[in-house]
This record gives structure tokens, sequence and C-alpha cells, in this order.
């Protein structure tokens, strides 16, 4: 085996045609799943003769880990793969001869390990679906059997996966937010709708998205979240709306070095973070003296009223920066001059940003206001001209 593969080694591949680097890629697969059938049988006839005992081994899993300094979830893996093999000649025979994936062959063993009796059955008709289908269409398929072969275990195994659904959210110590979890199929396919829903909308919009897939799929939470906290429908919690809690003092607000600036729950964030925020959010008063002691609640105050939001949809009409559009429902309220550096909460001192390019502005580009228009600036102080991409 290895002087074969000394051959494949030994090739430039610069030099092969696109057929023959095709022909060799399928040759490999081939191979690939040969060795898997043939370190099965050899896993098997190890397990049979016990030569873990040998070794003061518990198991042939631990043996094998100890013997191929592998995982023990590959370990036990193989040994799955021995143990029901036997009960699988069709498909240990078209795995040997190349004429099924190792992908597929997996699936089969967890079809026969969750119903042997019927795959012994049916196991011709499978075997030449897995020759024939790709792995998402041979998935799709072995679910349908599943339910023909025992319509009461399909709906337990439906039972369980809804039992199972979970969902992590936690801050972690370098300031992100971990989100991890499992839903069920239906819950599942509600999240990827909604996810689909405001990714195909941004596409729709035009203009460059240098975003990777996982990135848009994160901002597309966001911005499902964002809008749900802006509808009218939420319920009251403590006496008022959900909303995102930022605690900042005087000093950073103004731009200066404070003692305080962070979010509820995420923690420390930078004084910039919390003056793009509060472009376009209710601000409430807290006066305090010494080590924050509260002196006096002010009333919370809309820095952007409902009339002046309405006002800039119907003149903007979505993010003003250079070449956008995006549509107001993904927009923040931008001050030009920031309301906490003396800015007036009026027409003329504000406009709409995407949240992308409202952070852009916070973060080294600059906005300013013109009779007519808006001009946007780079970090390095030049214009950004209007027949240019952002």
């Amino acid at each position: 085996m290895r002087s074969a593969l000394d051959v494949y080694s030994s090739e430039e591949l610069r030099f092969l045609s696109d057929e023959e680097l095709s022909d060799s890629l399928v040759e490999i697969e081939r191979t690939v799943g040969a060795i898997e059938a043939e370190r099965a049988r050899r896993v098997a006839e190890a397990a049979g003769r016990a030569i873990h005992a040998r070794d003061g081994h518990l198991s042939t899993t631990s043996w094998l880990v100890r013997l191929l300094r592998i995982p023990a979830s590959v370990a036990a893996r193989y040994v799955r793969w021995a143990n029901v093999f036997p009960q699988m000649p069709r498909t240990r025979g078209a795995l040997h001869d190349g004429e099924i994936s190792t992908s597929a062959a997996s699936m089969l063993v967890r079809a026969a390990e969750s119903h042997p009796e019927s795959f012994g059955r049916d196991e011709e008709v499978l075997v030449e679906a897995a020759r024939t289908l790709t792995a998402r269409d041979l998935c799709r398929a072995l679910v349908y059997w599943r339910q023909l072969a025992d319509a009461e275990a399909a709906r337990r195994a439906e039972a369980e996966q809804q039992e199972r659904r979970r969902l992590h959210v936690s801050p972690t110590l370098g300031g992100m937010v971990r989100v991890d979890g499992d839903l069920d199929s239906e819950s599942g396919q509600v999240v990827l709708t909604a996810l689909r829903a405001v990714m195909d909308a941004g596409a729709r919009s035009g203009g460059l998205d240098e975003r990777t897939p996982p990135q848009r799929r994160a901002d597309a939470l966001v911005e499902i979240c964002r809008r749900y906290l802006d509808s009218s429908d939420r319920p009251i919690v403590s006496g008022e709306r959900p909303h995102v809690l930022v605690t900042i003092d005087l000093e950073a607000l103004e731009g200066r070095a404070g003692r305080r600036c962070e979010l509820d729950e995420v923690g420390v964030i930078t004084p910039e973070a919390a003056r793009r925020i509060a472009c376009d959010a209710a601000v409430s008063r807290v006066i305090t003296t010494g080590l924050s002691e509260p002196l006096d609640v002010g009333r919370r105050t809309p820095v952007i009223s409902p009339a002046l939001r309405r006002a800039l949809i119907i003149r903007d009409g979505g993010c003003v920066f250079v070449n956008c559009g995006r549509p107001p429902a993904w927009c923040d309220a931008h001050h030009v001059r920031h309301w906490a550096d003396g800015g007036e909460t009026s027409l003329a001192n504000t406009g709409l940003l995407c949240r992308p390019h409202h952070r852009l502005i916070h973060d080294g580009f600059r906005m300013e206001s013109t009779d007519d228009r808006f001009r946007f600036y780079r970090p390095d102080g030049s214009l950004i001209d209007d027949r240019a991409p952002p």
C-alpha cells in the first residue's frame, strides 16, 4: 500500500491533465474505502481474539487508542464498524470495491445499528441507493426508511430530539459572547428561515458585501433581535420594555478618560462604542458622588423622537453613506456632532446610517453635514467620492 502511495507522491501534479487529476482523486477515494473495509475486518478479528487482554487493556477500543495513537472517539468508530460489518455483507463488499463512499457506508452502519432486522431485509436496496445518491439525498432516504421500518421509533426519536434542544449564550473573558446550541428540526427550520430572510434581503440591497457567510449569519441574528426589541409588542419586564443597557460616566461619554463604560451583562466596552450606541438611544440620568453613590435619578428622555425618525426616513430613505442605501429598518439615527459634545438633536444634525457604516463613522471615518447633503471622509482625511464604492 505504501509503495503504491509512493508512486502517487512522486508525480508532478502540474503536468497532469484535468482528467488525469480527476481520475486519480476518484481512485484514491475508492482505495480509502477499501482500506476502511479491510481495517474493520482486521479489528473484528483482533476483538474476536481478545488481543487487548494480553496487554492488560479492558477493551478493544482502549487497545486501539494505545496501538494506533488515535482519539478514543475514532477507536470507538473502528470497533463499531467491526462489530456490525459481519451482518452487512453487501455494504462491506460495495465499500471494498469502491462502489460507495466511506461517508455513505457510515450512514448505512448507523441504519444497521438502529434497525438490524429491517436493515438485513432491505440492505440490497439501501446499498443501491448509496451507489447512486448524493450524501444529502441518501441521508433523506434513510430518514424515510427509518420511518417505514419503525414508525413508533421514529416518533420517539423526534420527541427525544425535541427534548435535547438547548441554547447557551454566555459572555467570555475576551469580551465576545459565545452562542452554542442544538435545535430540533422544526425549531431549527424556523431559525434558518428567519436568518435566510434577513440575509437574502441584504443581498438584494446591492453594494459590495465583503463579509464571510458566518459573519452574515451573525449579523442577521443580531438584526432579528434588534427588530424584536424595537417592536411595540414586547412584554413588560420589571415595569419597562426590554432594552440594551449601557452604563457610562460623563467623562467617558464626552470622549475623556472615564472610570466606567460597560454593557449590562457583557461587561466593559470602549467609550467610542458607547457613543455610537448612544447616537440613537434613550438616556436615563443618574447623578452620583464618590464611588458611584447615586444622588439623583432623572427621567428617561428620548434622544431621537419618533417624529424626528419619521422625518429622517422620509428625507434619507435609508443609509446615507456613499453608495449604500440599506433600508431604514436597518439604520440608526447618527448625530453628525454627538449630543454629548453639544450637538443638537435636529434634522440638520442627524442622518440615517446602517449599522456597519455607523460603526465605521465611530471607528475613524468622518461625516459632515452640508446644506443639502452629507460628505464622508476616510481616516486619512480624503473625501470619499460619490462615484466610488464605500
